[in-house]
């Protein structure tokens, strides 16, 4: 074969392996990174899988922690395309650090604390009073961590006495929510105070929740936002927008979260 002919052969074969490159690439796009709050761990992963079957092709990739630790990484420069946050204050440490565009956030989703003991409840406790009794052992999140902001806020809340007893029965404090749940269901300690929606029907039969009085109750918001830098800015679009839509709110709700006001009923 003249050697003129083997290099128009050569030369064909690479631009058709180069087309069939570019055609892959625009046929399956990067996977969409979303850091997502520890609380949103079900929830999220549910959405996903809801989000893939309306957009063929579409893979979801989460890095899920605290939303403190989330925002530390963000800080560094760690690429993502959306940010879901389980607290507001987070979310605007973002904005500020100018990752994410004021009016890009959304807020998607409300939440509930509950206070919760291992399901035989070895300490007898009934309230959020109760944590106060000499020799409970209680575990929360690390200060920062949203999980603890909320729970501090409704401590606040009960008479100062109270408050000062129920903290010098803190013998631990755990990264994120999810650790928290753990010790408990362990056995590792009388109670904790988590989110309603940590109770997944996997822990249910492990722990066993009690509710928080009306006037300690705090509801935590849950906002998101696409990253000014995101490098699927228009899957992250479509992400964030099937979170506001119908359905994916009906997925937030079957894992037991409240929709913030503005969205639903």
């Amino acid at each position: 074969m003249p050697r003129a002919h083997r290099l128009r052969l050569l030369v064909v074969a690479c631009l058709l392996l180069l087309a069939a490159a570019c055609a892959r690439s625009q046929e399956a796009p990067g996977p969409l990174v979303v850091f997502a709050a520890s609380s949103l761990t079900d929830a999220f992963r549910d959405l996903a899988e809801a989000f893939a079957a309306a957009n063929p092709g579409a893979r979801v990739v989460f890095n899920f922690a605290s939303s403190t630790q989330l925002t530390a990484q963000l800080a560094e420069g760690e690429p993502a395309d959306v940010f879901a946050s389980a607290s507001p204050a987070q979310m605007d440490v973002v904005v500020a650090g100018g990752r994410i565009a004021p009016g890009a956030v959304a807020v998607f989703a409300a939440n509930r604390l509950t206070l919760v003991v291992p399901a035989d409840n070895p300490a007898g406790l009934a309230s959020l009073a109760d944590l106060a009794r000499p020799g409970i052992v209680l575990v929360l999140a690390a200060p920062g961590v949203p999980a603890r902001v909320y729970a501090d806020e409704a401590l606040a809340r009960l008479p100062a006495a109270t408050q000062a007893a129920v903290l010098a029965n803190l013998a631990s404090e755990e990264d994120n929510v999810r650790q928290v749940l753990a010790k408990v269901a362990l056995g590792e300690a009388d109670a904790g105070i988590v989110y309603a929606t940590d109770i997944t029907p996997e822990m249910i039969g492990l722990v066993r929740s009690l509710p928080f009085p009306e006037a300690a109750s705090v509801f935590p918001t849950y906002p998101i936002a696409p990253l000014q830098d995101a490098p699927q800015p228009d899957l992250a679009a479509r992400f964030i927008a099937f979170v506001l839509s119908p359905e994916g709110q009906a997925v937030l709700a079957a894992r037991g979260f409240d929709p913030p006001p503005g969205i639903g009923p």
